[in-house]
C-alpha cells in the first residue's frame, strides 16, 4: 500500500504507572534513529550518573525534572519524528488516574492510541480506564501493546491470555479497530524490528503498523463544515473589492458552484472561488486551510458557519455534553462560562449534571452533581445563542467544545457533544 509520507499521524500513549511508555517511546525514538546527537550524548551522560549499564530511553521523553526525579510521566509530552514513510507526532501521557484530564489534553486529536498492558499483570483497572478514554474520544485506532515480554519468557499463551481479557472488555466500548502487539520496549522486540524471541507472532512490529495505518478515512469527508475564522478584505488595487471568508475546513469537500447556507443567519448563496497563497481551487477538503468567496454580497463574520444547503449540521441552545472537568476548582451551580464551539465564542451555562461516570467500573451515577476535577460527566448545557454542530461521534471537530471560565480565562472542561 503506498502512503504518502508528507502524511501525518498524530498517536497518543497511555498505561499504567511502570508500564513502560515512555523506555517505548524511547525505542521508537532511538531505534528509528530520530534523535540528535547532542540529546543522545546528554541521555548517555545521564544514564552514566545514574549508574546504569545501558541508555536510560524512557529519558528522550521524561523532560521535566520532577518526573525525572521520580521516574514517572505527570504532564503530556509531545514528541516529533519522521520516517521515510509518515511524520508523527507522538502524545506522551501520565498514567495516574488523577492525571486523567491530561490524557484526554493529549488524546483529544489523536488518529490512533497506544495502550500498553504489563504482561505480568494483564488487563487492570487502569487498562480499562484507558480503553474507556479512547472510546469516549472515538479515537479510530487502538494498538494494545502487551509489554515487558522478556519477563515472561516470551510466552504465546500469557499474550493471547490477555488478548481475551482486553476483548471482554473492550466489547462494551465503542472502538472501532482494536490490534495486538506482544514487545518488549527495553530489548526492543517487535517495536521497530521482528523479534527472533516470538516468531509465533506473525503480525507486524509496532513501527510499521504506524506507518501503514489507514487514516483516510478517519476524517468526515461527507458533512461539509467551514467555521469563519476571519474576513478578508485587502482593498488593494489588485484585490479591491475581494471579500473573502478565511479558516481550515473542519469536515467534507467544497467544490465552486456549490450552493451553501451560512449559519446563523441562514441566508444562501453560491461559491464563487476558493483561494489559497498558491491558487484558486476547484475543490477543497478537510483539514485544508483555504479562502472562500460567495456570488452574493452576504454579512458574514467570525463565529459563523459555512455549510452545504442540503447537509446542514444540527442548531439547539440546548446541548447535551460529556464533559472532562480540567479545573481544580470545582464547577459552581448555575455558573457562567465561556463555550467555545469551532471559531464561535458564546456563554453558557450547566444546566443540569445527568449522571456522573465511574471510570473504573463504568457505572453512572445520578445522585452525585458535583463536578471536581478529572471527574467525567453527562450535562445539559444552556447556550445564550444556538449552538451548530454535530454529534462527536460523526464529526470530532463540530462535535467538540471547551468552556472558559470569563473570570480567570481558564479552560474549565473539555466536551463531547451527545
Amino acid at each position: 500500500m503506498q502512503i504518502d509520507n508528507n502524511q501525518l499521524l498524530r498517536f497518543t500513549t497511555a498505561g499504567s504507572v511502570d508500564d513502560g511508555k515512555s523506555t517505548l517511546i524511547g525505542r521508537l525514538l532511538y531505534d528509528s534513529k530520530s534523535i540528535f546527537e547532542d540529546q543522545l550524548e546528554a541521555i548517555e551522560n545521564t544514564s552514566k550518573r545514574k549508574g546504569l549499564e545501558g541508555v536510560d530511553l524512557a529519558l528522550f521523553t521524561d523532560g521535566l525534572r520532577d518526573e525525572r526525579e521520580q521516574g514517572i510521566t505527570i504532564d503530556v509530552a509531545y514528541r516529533y519524528f519522521t520516517t521515510p514513510k509518515r511524520k508523527f507526532i507522538i502524545a506522551d501521557t501520565p498514567g495516574h488516574i488523577e492525571y486523567t484530564r491530561n490524557m484526554i489534553t493529549g488524546a483529544s486529536t489523536a488518529n490512533a492510541a497506544i495502550i500498553l498492558v504489563d504482561a505480568r499483570h494483564g488487563v487492570i483497572e487502569q487498562t480499562k480506564r484507558h480503553a474507556f478514554i479512547a472510546s469516549l474520544l472515538q479515537i479510530p485506532h487502538i494498538i494494545v501493546c502487551i509489554n515487558k515480554m522478556d519477563l515472561v519468557d516470551y510466552n504465546e499463551q500469557v499474550y493471547n491470555d490477555i488478548i481475551k481479557q482486553f476483548e471482554g472488555f473492550s466489547s462494551k466500548l465503542t472502538i472501532r479497530d482494536v490490534r495486538f502487539i506482544p514487545i518488549s520496549a527495553l530489548n526492543g522486540d517487535n517495536v521497530v524490528k521482528r523479534s527472533e524471541n516470538m516468531d509465533w507472532y506473525q503480525g507486524a512490529p509496532l513501527l510499521h503498523t504506524l506507518e501503514t495505518l489507514h487514516i483516510g478515512s478517519d476524517i468526515n469527508k461527507i458533512d461539509g463544515r467551514f467555521p469563519v475564522q476571519t474576513v478578508l478584505r485587502p482593498q488593494s488595487d489588485k484585490y479591491r473589492d475581494y471579500r473573502g471568508y478565511a479558516g481550515r475546513i473542519s469536515s467534507g469537500i467544497f467544490r465552486k458552484g456549490d450552493e451553501i447556507t451560512v449559519l446563523t443567519t441562514g441566508l444562501t448563496s453560491k461559491i464563487k472561488s476558493i483561494d489559497t497563497l498558491d491558487g484558486s481551487l476547484e475543490e477543497a477538503y478537510a483539514p485544508m486551510s483555504v479562502s472562500i468567496t460567495l456570488e452574493d454580497d452576504i454579512d458574514i463574520s467570525r463565529g459563523d458557519m459555512i455549510v452545504r444547503t442540503k447537509n446542514k449540521p444540527e442548531s439547539s441552545q440546548d446541548v447535551e455534553v460529556m464533559l472532562c472537568w480540567l479545573n481544580h476548582e470545582s464547577a459552581k451551580p448555575r455558573a457562567k462560562y465561556l463555550v467555545r464551539h469551532t471559531t464561535n465564542e458564546q456563554t453558557a451555562m450547566i444546566k443540569e449534571v445527568i449522571y456522573k461516570i465511574d471510570i473504573n467500573n463504568l457505572s453512572k451515577s445520578s445522585e452525585d452533581k458535583e463536578l471536581n476535577m478529572n471527574d467525567i460527566v453527562k450535562v445539559k448545557l444552556k447556550t445564550t445563542k444556538p449552538l451548530h454542530f454535530d454529534s462527536y461521534r460523526d464529526n470530532r471537530n463540530t462535535g467538540s467544545l471547551v468552556l472558559i471560565d470569563p473570570l480567570t480565562n481558564q479552560t474549565v472542561a473539555a466536551g463531547m457533544i451527545v
